[in-house]
């Protein structure tokens, strides 16, 4: 096949997540034959074009470089090279740097190109059994705990599923926020798609929650889709707004309906105290 890969372009290019069989024919083309690689972790992707005997240049471009980076690559364009643009795994620009790259490449007349492939949203969806024609994508859930609250509590009315990526360190905290601010409603839960130890969970919020805070360790990247709106978000939306214990204890207890054992868990790490402490005050109060 003759080759299209044209010089002035750049070329948005999709790799696995996990499994490398999911990589394309055309990305593959497209990685071997561009003038140069821009990686988010070059070392990451190094690893990827050495499984596969490819040898062109890599230079990284990682969102604390992003500006700066963004100008030599558009340099690179203007010399008439073509530049491939990955991520560390599935598609640049869903959650990945490359949005900033793509408007400069494009607003300076430069074709931008897509290689579409491999996507952890994309995986997750097609395995949830959704019914829903639409969902909201929120990207990584903020990492500080009084946005995130405060972005969940914006969205307990939202109709349609909600699906966020999270990491291993943070499952935790954002599973107990989404259970107290969005209530106990299905979910679909993705672990480490694609790869060896993939896992694929279909269960409650608070299943989910009591599920992994019974684990040793978590590790892993995680895909999480919430249904839309329901009776949960109903529920949500009587909550405590607050951080009175009394009122959190009743709450869980009388419209929750959260055992002790889940409510003291659930408290715990609301309010970021001790489960046993908490666990001997809901003894008084229950």
């Amino acid at each position: 096949m003759e080759s299209d890969i044209g010089g002035g372009t750049l070329y948005v290019v999709a790799t696995p997540i996990g499994n490398l069989e999911d990589i394309t024919l055309r990305a593959l083309r497209v990685l071997r034959e561009v003038d140069l690689i821009a990686a988010e972790d070059t070392r990451r992707t190094r690893k990827l074009l050495n499984h596969f005997a490819i040898k062109t240049s890599c230079i990284s471009y990682y969102r604390e470089k992003e500006a700066q980076r963004a100008e030599e690559i558009l340099a690179r364009l203007r010399e008439g090279r073509a530049v491939a643009l990955v991520s560390d795994a599935g598609t640049p620009g869903i959650a990945d740097p490359g949005a900033l790259l793509v408007n400069r490449a494009r607003a300076a007349g430069f074709a931008v190109v897509p290689i579409p492939g491999p996507s952890a949203l994309a995986a997750l969806l097609s395995v949830a059994g959704q019914t829903a024609a639409a969902h909201l994508f929120l990207g990584f859930l903020p990492a500080r705990a009084g946005e995130r609250r405060k972005l969940l509590q914006a969205l307990a009315a939202e109709p349609r599923p909600l699906v966020f990526y999270e990491s291993p360190h943070r499952l935790l905290k954002s599973l107990a926020d989404c259970l107290a601010l969005l209530g106990n409603r299905p979910a679909v839960l993705a672990r480490e798609l694609t790869k060896v130890h993939e896992e694929i969970l279909a269960a409650d919020l608070a299943d989910l929650l009591a599920l992994f805070k019974e684990r040793a360790a978590i590790k892993g990247e995680f895909v999480l889709l919430l249904a839309g709106r329901d009776g949960g978000a109903e529920l949500a939306q009587s909550r405590p707004g607050g951080q009175d214990f009394a009122e959190l204890a009743t709450w869980y207890r009388d419209r929750a309906g959260l055992s002790l054992k889940d409510a003291a868990r659930q408290i715990a790490l609301e309010l970021e105290l001790p489960r046993a402490q908490v666990y001997r005050r809901l003894l008084d109060l229950w």
